[in-house]
């Protein structure tokens, strides 16, 4: 009877457990969510059980610096960007790198240029790069065409490099790659932000920069409380956090950000550490800021937090305030894996392919080192075993897939710890190939194309008067015939949005939609390719419960219920375009990533990752997962330096 009456959501009974919320919720939840209040200061917040080293350790690990608090970054350039790792300290080593992302390769190519031997292992047969993935046509790994449009190209994995992070920056120029904006926010004819992308939310369709001028209809579709019936979404979740920036940096009157000097900076995060180390983000929100569900629920839908509320508060809490919202993005030109090509031929020779790690030992044998057995995937009907040996290795394969490999002797308890615990999420892409960039139409481009394929269907769009059983699928003569087949038309006709809602033409170059469907992220091309009319659109972008909904999904069905997610926001007429080849991408699926970053729980900062990347022996560690920068390439060159530095240096 006493929990009939508090009537608390399921979110809010997970939040209990352990929580001071069980104090504010068994008191009546009603108090807690009547209205919104100013966020408690943060030094009023309850302590993570982390002492204040390990949070400095990890305030120290996400500035990149070094015990004596310098930065390390300058060093690491200096290393990748100029002369390498310092000839002759010690005798040359074998070295066994055990994957090629960006952190094997970058490590090898390191110790290779300072005179070590370097074998590189990898699992995949044909490809290089890690979560670095771009499906095209050609590349190192001879792709097949990839598209209708064997010009067209799109991004499984890592797609845009923020100006902010100046290892990979400056790496992509010395490697003399290519590379332009990438316009995370949609621009205009004259380059600059337009916000005219779509939010579509609970029946309720605006653009983002009439929802910034006034939220009211779409915030109260959600029920927020009359306080924040005006304030978009974006602004609620930076009053929110701003009390804890404050600890860092300092804001300006303009609303930019600072930040403080070093020693004052150091020790502001860690003092974020110590108190949030060991809380989930809808913990903070709940607690901290005093937010009620409702308004949880519109800064969850609007600004990509709903399905990471669960995780921990400083994972989430040090991507937004390490990209603020004035960093510049960009692409390479040709996708992100040209930066794979170009690794990869700096260590191509000592490349093994199509050898998935089985068994590490160390130390055993006629001398003390590493042996490593592997086994292949048996593409050409045989498998192969083969074991390598060396004097050390330079470990990058996940913890999740660490998790599978014998290693003997064990790891230390908090390094088995860590690859038993770690958390890594599930994220999910499916792209759409469209014969020409309707996106960026007017009306009056939209009359002229659809009228071609047939006189009034511009008018019969509009008007909702068009046939639903899939036969105006790919019907502009630009569609190339060949692609779509009769059981993908009656597929695609079972799941079509059939609508009299007809929203305008989007007109938009790059940026990107959010909706509540299950599609919830949109992204267009922010360049066309050169030579072709077309396209192809990120359809939908998901990340942790979102994607594993997708993944129960095979590739095929996952298009049409892709294309019915786009036409709910932008309007059934965009069919005519598809020409029905898609890509999709689920790395919790991927057989050599096993997730598509380590990102973390609550308390997994403090009690995990201090071990992540530390040495065992001969064994030294790398990849994006030991650094605070997960999922970021940054990330993985930071801790390529680092290992390298360790082996070379280590004599």
């Amino acid at each position: 009877m006493i929990m009939k009456n508090l009537e608390l959501t399921r979110r809010q009974v997970a939040a209990l457990s352990g929580s001071a919320a069980a104090a504010t919720a068994l008191s009546g939840p009603a108090a807690a969510v009547a209205s919104p209040a100013t966020a408690a200061p943060p030094s009023a917040a309850p302590r993570s059980t982390a002492d204040w080293e390990t949070c400095l350790a990890v305030a120290r690990a996400l500035l990149v610096l070094d015990e004596d608090g310098r930065p390390l970054v300058p060093r690491y350039e200096k290393i990748l960007l100029g002369g390498g790792l310092p000839r002759g300290r010690g005798a040359a080593k074998d070295v066994l790198v055990l994957g090629a992302g960006p952190a094997g390769m970058v490590a090898a190519w390191l110790l290779k240029r300072a005179g070590h031997r370097v074998t590189v292992i990898e699992a995949n047969g044909n490809r290089a790069g890690g979560r670095i993935k771009t499906f095209r046509t050609g590349g190192h790994e001879n792709a097949r065409r990839a598209f209708a449009d064997p010009k067209q190209y799109a991004e499984a994995g890592a797609m845009r490099i923020p100006g902010s992070h100046p290892l990979v920056i400056g790496l992509i120029d010395a490697l003399g790659i290519e590379r332009r904006p990438f316009h995370y926010v949609d621009v205009g004819p004259d380059g600059r932000p337009a916000h005219r992308t779509w939010i579509r939310v609970n029946g309720i369709s605006v653009r983002r920069a009439d929802y910034a001028k006034d939220p009211r209809a779409v915030n109260r579709s959600f029920g927020v409380p009359a306080a924040y019936e005006d304030v978009p979404a974006g602004e609620i979740v930076r009053r929110a956090l701003d009390p804890v920036r404050d600890e860092f940096s300092v804001r300006r009157p303009d609303g930019t950000r600072v930040d403080k000097p070093m020693p004052e900076r150091l020790e502001g995060w860690a003092r974020v550490v110590q108190r949030f180390g060991d809380w989930s983000m809808y913990r903070f929100l709940t607690e901290h800021a005093r937010l009620d569900t409702r308004t949880i629920d519109l800064i969850g839908t609007l600004e990509n937090m709903t399905s990471r509320l669960p995780l921990s508060f400083m994972h989430s809490f040090m991507g937004a305030s390490l990209i603020n919202p004035g960093t510049a993005f960009y692409e390479l030109v040709g996708g992100t894996a040209v930066l794979a090509d170009a690794l990869l031929e700096q260590v191509r020779g000592e490349v093994r392919f199509d050898r998935r790690v089985t068994r590490i030992e160390t130390g055993g044998g006629r001398r003390p080192g590493v042996s490593v057995d592997t086994v292949s995937e048996g593409r050409d009907g045989k498998v192969v075993r083969e074991r390598f040996t060396g004097d050390t290795a330079v470990v990058t394969i996940p913890f999740s897939g660490l998790r599978h490999v014998q290693i003997t002797p064990s790891l230390s308890y908090g390094k088995r710890r860590a690859v038993t615990e770690v958390h890594y999420d599930s994220a999910t892409k499916v792209l759409l190939e469209f014969s020409r960039r309707w996106w960026e139409y007017g009306e009056d481009d939209w009359r002229r194309e659809l009228d071609a394929v047939r006189p009034g269907l511009y008018d019969a769009y509009r008007r909702g008067r068009v046939p639903d059983d899939g036969r105006l699928l790919g019907a502009h003569p630009s569609v190339p015939r060949g692609y779509l087949s009769e059981s993908q038309r009656a597929h695609y006709a079972a799941h079509v949005w059939v609508s009299r809602d007809q929203p305008e033409a989007a007109r938009v170059v790059g940026g990107g939609s959010v909706t509540d469907n299950p599609n919830r992220f949109m992204f267009n091309p922010s360049h066309p390719v050169p030579g072709s009319d077309g396209g192809v659109v990120l359809a939908s972008y998901s990340w942790a419960d979102d994607a594993r909904r997708w993944d129960s999904f095979d590739d095929e069905a996952r298009y049409a219920l892709a294309l019915r997610g786009m036409q709910e926001v932008y309007g059934q007429r965009l069919e005519v375009f598809f020409t029905g080849v898609g890509r999709t991408q689920s790395w919790q699926r991927d057989p050599y990533a096993y997730g598509e970053a380590s990102v973390l729980l609550p308390g997994q900062h403090t009690e995990l990752f201090p071990g992540m990347g530390t040495p065992e022996g001969p064994l030294h560690f790398a990849g994006c997962h030991t650094s605070l920068k997960p999922a970021w390439i940054e990330g993985a060159l930071e801790s390529a330096v680092r290992a390298a530095w360790e082996v070379h240096g280590g004599a």
